[in-house]
């Protein structure tokens, strides 16, 4: 909770207020990969994605001969709205809101 100019408690919708940065005060901007939105770069969504240079039917073909391939690490960033439009992040009930969800990690 909040205390507002009059002193009364104002409710919080999310316990981290919609950023990561904690009490760390202002961090940098970041453009939306979809709309061009600037946003605050603890609270925009960030997507990393590895692409590979070589078709996927020869890299199983030289993976099995033992090569190794560089890949490209593509990292996007997306505003919130857009991340609930690709399905980035789902929206929440109400009394959910406030944990915070790690996703699985696969290996």
């Amino acid at each position: 909770m909040t205390i507002d100019k009059l002193g009364s408690t104002m409710p919080m919708k999310r316990k981290s207020r919609g950023r990561s940065k904690g009490g760390k005060g202002k961090s940098g901007l970041v453009q939306c990969s979809m709309c061009g939105e600037l946003v605050p770069r603890d609270k925009a969504k960030k997507v990393t994605r590895r692409t590979s240079f070589v078709d996927p039917t020869l890299a199983r073909e030289l993976r099995q001969k033992g090569a190794y391939f560089a890949t490209q690490m593509q990292i996007k960033y997306y505003c919130v709205s857009c991340a609930v439009h690709r399905g980035v992040v789902k929206v929440r009930a109400r009394n959910e809101r406030r944990q915070r969800i790690r996703p699985r990690r696969r290996f």
